[in-house]
C-alpha cells in the first residue's frame, strides 16, 4: 500500500490529468458492472431471463439514451416500480459520471492541447526553414524581405515574449507591402487592353505565400531549440538586443552602458545553436548569421567559430553591425544615389547580387564569358573565399545566368578619361548616432583611396554640429583631419544651428552633402525627434534660397537623413528629401541574402569598405557613382544597355597590364538628371541608354 501511495502521489504531481482520467474510467467501470448485476438479479415480470451481458449492454444503452429504459422495462407498473427506479437511478449517475465526466474531459484536452499549441509547446516537423531568435527592429525587414525570395518561404520565430505583438507587427508589415506593390503593377499595365491587363496582372501580382510561425519560449532552451527543428533549418539568425526603453532616462543609460561593453546574452544563444548545427546529425551548410555591436562580443564569436564552425556543416557568419551601417552612411554622404542602389541591389527585390561555386579564379575568362554569351547578367568578380572560389554577378533571378543570348554581341566605340578622379566633397553632419565613429573610419577609408598625392588640398571638407556632449564623447572628431570645423549647439539653439548651416552653404560652392543622423539611443517616444527638428531648419534655410533666388538649384544640396522608425518615412520625404535612409533595413536585408547565397558576406564587406592604394593596385571592387561627362572623353552615342557594358569594359581592361593593377569597369546602370534609377537588370539588348552631361553612372570597379 506504501508503493502504491507513493506511485500515486508522483503520478499525481507530474500528470494529474491522467489520473483525474483514470479515476473517471475506473468508477465508470465498476458502475457499469455493478448495474448490470442489480439488473439481471432482479428477475422481474419481463427479465427473468435477462443475463449478465444482456444487462450490461442494456445498462449502457439506458446511460446514452435514456428512452432505452423500455428495452429493460417494458410495462411500468406497480410490479416494474422497483426496477424502474432502479434503472432511473442508473441513468442519472450514469450521465453524470459517464457521459458528462468523460466529455468534459475529452473537451477540457482538447482545450488544453490548442492551448499548448499556441503556445509552441509541441515540436514542429519541419526542414529548409529560415529561423530567427529574438525579436528587434531589423527583424520585420528580414520577413518582410522574404516575400521577395524564391527560395525560402518558410519562418520560423523564437523570441522570449510578446509574440502577439510580432504576429500582428508582422500581419501589418506584409499587408501593407503587397498592397503598395500590387498597386505599383496594377498603375505599369492600365494601358493595357482589359483582358492583357488582368493576364499580366495575375501572372505578376505579389502573393504573401510565406509560412510563418511564431513561438514565445527560452532561445538558450535546448529543447525549444530542437522543437522549432533548429538541425534542419537553412539558416539561422541570431538578433541582438534592441537598446530601447519606454520608462526613464536613467534604465536606458544602464542599458547602453552594459550592451556597450559586451552582449553574453548573444554569446549565450551562438553557444547552443552552434552546438546544435555543428553535431553529425544535423543538416549540411547550414549558416548561423550573429549581428555583433562591440569588440568584446566581437573577440567571443570569434573563438566560438575556432571551436564549432564545421565547414560544409555550421558555417558561423557574423556581422558588425555598427560598422557596416557606418560605412553605408559614409558612401551615402559621399554619394547620396547609393542609397537607392543599394536598396534593391541589397535585396531580393529587381536586380540583385548572386554568387556561384567557380572551378577556376579566373576572373577576365570569366567575365568574358558572360558577355560574349549572356545577355541577361552582369559579371562582376571572381573571390577566393572559405576554401573555394566563387563567381559574383548581377542579374535579375538566380536562372539568369541560364538564359542564352539568341543574337552576337558587341560593345561600342567607348573613350574614356584615364585621369579621371573623384572630385572634392564638402559634407555637413547634423546631430549624432551610436556609429559616428564607424561613419568617420568609413571617410577615412575613402580618403585613403581617394586622397590627393603630392597635394595638400583637403578630397573632404566636414563640418560637425552637434550638442557639447556629444561632441566631447568624440573628442571633438580631432582624430579626423579631413573634420575642419565643429560647432556645439543644442537642438533648441536655433539662431546658431541655422548660422552655421549658411556659413558651410555659403563658403562651398560645390555639390554639398548634408546628413542629418538619428540618435538611436533614446527612449521610444523621442525617436527621430532629433533628425526632424534639424530636417526643419534645413529646408527652411533651403526655402529661403529659393525664395531669394528663384534660379538656385536646389538639386546642388544632397541631404540624406537617416531615421530609425519606418512610420517617419512620409513625413521626411514630405520635405523634398529623396534619400531618406532606414540604416536598419540594410542589415535586414544583408541577412536576408547571407541566409540564402553562399560566401556573399564577404563580397558585401569588400563593397562596402575603400581600399589603400598600395604600389598602383587595389584589393578588391566597390560600386561608385561618378559623373559621366567626367568618366568619359566624350559621351557615348545612343545605345543599349548591352553595348554600353561591353564597350566600357572593352575600354577599361588591358591584356598588357597585371591583373591587381587592372581597373576593369562594369556597368550596373545610370542616374539621369532627374535622379531617376536605372538598374542594368534583365534582358539588356532591350534597355535604350541615351546619357547626358548630368547623367551619371553605376559602375562597379576597382577605382
Amino acid at each position: 500500500m506504501r508503493r502504491l501511495r507513493e506511485w500515486f502521489s508522483i503520478r499525481l504531481a507530474k500528470n494529474p490529468g491522467q489520473i483525474v482520467l483514470l479515476s473517471i474510467l475506473f468508477f465508470n467501470v465498476v458502475f457499469l458492472l455493478l448495474s448490470a448485476f442489480i439488473i439481471s438479479r432482479m428477475s422481474l415480470t419481463g427479465t427473468e431471463h435477462l443475463g449478465f451481458l444482456e444487462a450490461a449492454y442494456y445498462t449502457v444503452t439506458m446511460i446514452l439514451d435514456a428512452g432505452c429504459v423500455s428495452f429493460v422495462v417494458e410495462d411500468i407498473g406497480p410490479g416494474n416500480a422497483a426496477i424502474a427506479i432502479v434503472c432511473l437511478i442508473i441513468v442519472i449517475i450514469g450521465m453524470i459520471s459517464f457521459t458528462g465526466a468523460v466529455i468534459g474531459y475529452i473537451t477540457n484536452y482538447i482545450s488544453s492541447f490548442i492551448e499548448s499549441s499556441n503556445a509552441g509547446n509541441h515540436k514542429l516537423q519541419i526542414s529548409g526553414h529560415f529561423v530567427i531568435l529574438n525579436w528587434n527592429s531589423r527583424a520585420l525587414e528580414i520577413v518582410n524581405d522574404m516575400l521577395y525570395s524564391s527560395s525560402c518561404r518558410k519562418i520560423v520565430i523564437l523570441v522570449s515574449s510578446g509574440k502577439e505583438e510580432v504576429e500582428k507587427q508582422i500581419d501589418e508589415r506584409l499587408h501593407e507591402t503587397v498592397k503598395r506593390e500590387n498597386m505599383k503593377l496594377a498603375e505599369s499595365c492600365k494601358d493595357m487592353s482589359y483582358f492583357a491587363r488582368k493576364i499580366y496582372y495575375r501572372k505578376n501580382r505579389l502573393k504573401n505565400d510565406l509560412t510563418i510561425i511564431v513561438r514565445e519560449g527560452d532561445v538558450f532552451s535546448s529543447k525549444q531549440l530542437f522543437d522549432i527543428s533548429l538541425q534542419r533549418a537553412s539558416a539561422v539568425a541570431i538578433l541582438g538586443e534592441e537598446i530601447s526603453d519606454k520608462g526613464c532616462r536613467y534604465n536606458l543609460s544602464e542599458k547602453i552602458e552594459k550592451y556597450a561593453t559586451g552582449n553574453a546574452m548573444t554569446i549565450k544563444t551562438l553557444m547552443q545553436v552552434s552546438d546544435i548545427t555543428s553535431a553529425s546529425f544535423s543538416e549540411d551548410n547550414q549558416r548561423i548569421i550573429v549581428e555583433v555591436t562591440d569588440d568584446w562580443t566581437w573577440d567571443l564569436v570569434q573563438k566560438v567559430i575556432r571551436s564549432k564552425q564545421v565547414d560544409g556543416k555550421c558555417n558561423i557568419v557574423p556581422i558588425r553591425v555598427n560598422q557596416i551601417l557606418g560605412e553605408l552612411m559614409a558612401q551615402f554622404s559621399l554619394m547620396p544615389e547609393l542609397n537607392v542602389v543599394y536598396n534593391e541591389l541589397l535585396s531580393n527585390k529587381g536586380a540583385t547580387f548572386y554568387s556561384s561555386v567557380s572551378d577556376s579564379d579566373d576572373e577576365i575568362a570569366f567575365i568574358k564569358q558572360i558577355l560574349r554569351e549572356n545577355d541577361n547578367v552582369i559579371p562582376l568578380t571572381v573571390r577566393h573565399d572559405e576554401g573555394r572560389n566563387y563567381r559574383y554577378y548581377m542579374a535579375l533571378d538566380d536562372t539568369d545566368p541560364e538564359k542564352k543570348t539568341r543574337k552576337e554581341l558587341s560593345g561600342i566605340p567607348v573613350s574614356i578619361n584615364r585621369n579621371f578622379w573623384i572630385e572634392k566633397k564638402k559634407i555637413l553632419i547634423l546631430g549624432h548616432n551610436s556609429k559616428c565613429r564607424d561613419i568617420m573610419n568609413g571617410f577615412s577609408s575613402f580618403i585613403s583611396e581617394w586622397g590627393y598625392k603630392d597635394s595638400e588640398e583637403n578630397l573632404l571638407s566636414i563640418v560637425v554640429i552637434d550638442d557639447e556632449k556629444s561632441l566631447e564623447k568624440m573628442n571633438y572628431y580631432k582624430e579626423y583631419p579631413f573634420v575642419i570645423k565643429t560647432v556645439a549647439a543644442e537642438l533648441f539653439e536655433k539662431d546658431l544651428i541655422c548660422d552655421s548651416i549658411n556659413e558651410f552653404l555659403g563658403m562651398n560652392e560645390e555639390d554639398i552633402s548634408v546628413l542629418i543622423l538619428s540618435d538611436d539611443l533614446v527612449p521610444d517616444e523621442e525617436t527621430d525627434a532629433g533628425m526632424l527638428t534639424n530636417l526643419v531648419y534645413v529646408q527652411d534655410i533651403i526655402n529661403d534660397k529659393v525664395e531669394a533666388d528663384p534660379d538656385f538649384d536646389v538639386g546642388s544640396i544632397d541631404v540624406v537623413a537617416e531615421i530609425n522608425d519606418p512610420k517617419h518615412h512620409d513625413v521626411v520625404s514630405s520635405y523634398s528629401v529623396k534619400n531618406v535612409v532606414i540604416s536598419n533595413r540594410y542589415i535586414s536585408k544583408m541577412i536576408t541574402q547571407i541566409g540564402e547565397k553562399d560566401a556573399i558576406f564577404n563580397f558585401f564587406q569588400d563593397i562596402l569598405v575603400y581600399d589603400t592604394d598600395t604600389e598602383g593596385g587595389f584589393e578588391s571592387k566597390e560600386v561608385y557613382i561618378k559623373k559621366a561627362k567626367d568618366f568619359f572623353g566624350e559621351l557615348p552615342r545612343e545605345c543599349t544597355a548591352a553595348q554600353l557594358i561591353r564597350g566600357v569594359f572593352d575600354a577599361t581592361y588591358d591584356p598588357d597590364v597585371p591583373l591587381e593593377k587592372q581597373n576593369v569597369t562594369m556597368v550596373l546602370g545610370y542616374v539621369d538628371s532627374t535622379g531617376e534609377i536605372i538598374l542594368f537588370g534583365g534582358d539588356q539588348t532591350e534597355i535604350n541608354v541615351k546619357l547626358a552631361p548630368k547623367d551619371k553612372l553605376i559602375v562597379f570597379s576597382n577605382h
